[in-house]
């Protein structure tokens, strides 16, 4: 199984990146963790842009999102809200064929931001993406400074990322 996995963060030495980083280290055999790295590089969303030549990123987005069986999706949240750059990327698969009926995997990284996840859940569903509702956790990192290999070590942190991919292969891929 292929996961993409996307931080909604831009800030260097972000959890919600350490999380996406821990994950693909976790990731057992016969699994693949690509983590995305492209969301500061698509331009904003403008429909005018969408149409049969969109801007390169944007086409690169939705390459990784055709070749992934699955998301795991870990983003902050601003204002009680998603990340602009998350929502950004998000607005940018509203159309986009390779996206919908794909598993989804939310993971919150503070365990004070659910107004984000619930938007996020919304944007999502309305996409058409297939929640995995076994997938999407809290893993509490504000305020804890661990690196991606550190967290992979934990035994805590490492049990609720190991529980993330496996409740993903038990979902399994976007069904044809």
């Amino acid at each position: 199984m292929r996961i993409l996995a996307i931080s909604g963060s831009l800030r260097a030495g972000s959890s919600n990146s350490r999380l996406i980083d821990a994950l693909a280290l976790l990731a057992p055999e016969g699994t693949e963790v690509v983590v995305y790295s492209g969301l500061g590089d698509l331009p904003h969303f403008n429909p005018d842009l969408d149409g049969d030549s969109p801007p390169a990123p944007v086409i690169r987005l939705r390459d990784e999102i055709g070749l992934c069986d699955g998301l795991v999706i870990c983003s902050p949240e601003y204002a009680h809200g998603v990340a602009g750059v998350m929502k950004n990327g998000l607005d940018w698969l509203v159309a986009s064929l390779e996206f919908g009926g794909k598993p989804v995997a939310l993971i919150n990284a503070s365990s004070r931001a659910v107004h984000a996840q619930a938007h996020m859940r919304e944007n999502l569903l309305t996409m058409s993406a297939r929640i995995v509702e076994a997938a999407s956790l809290t893993v509490p990192l504000q305020g804890v400074a661990l690196s991606p290999t550190e967290i992979a070590a934990d035994p805590t942190l490492s049990g609720q990322l190991r529980s993330v991919l496996a409740a993903m292969l038990e979902a399994g891929p976007v069904q044809a």
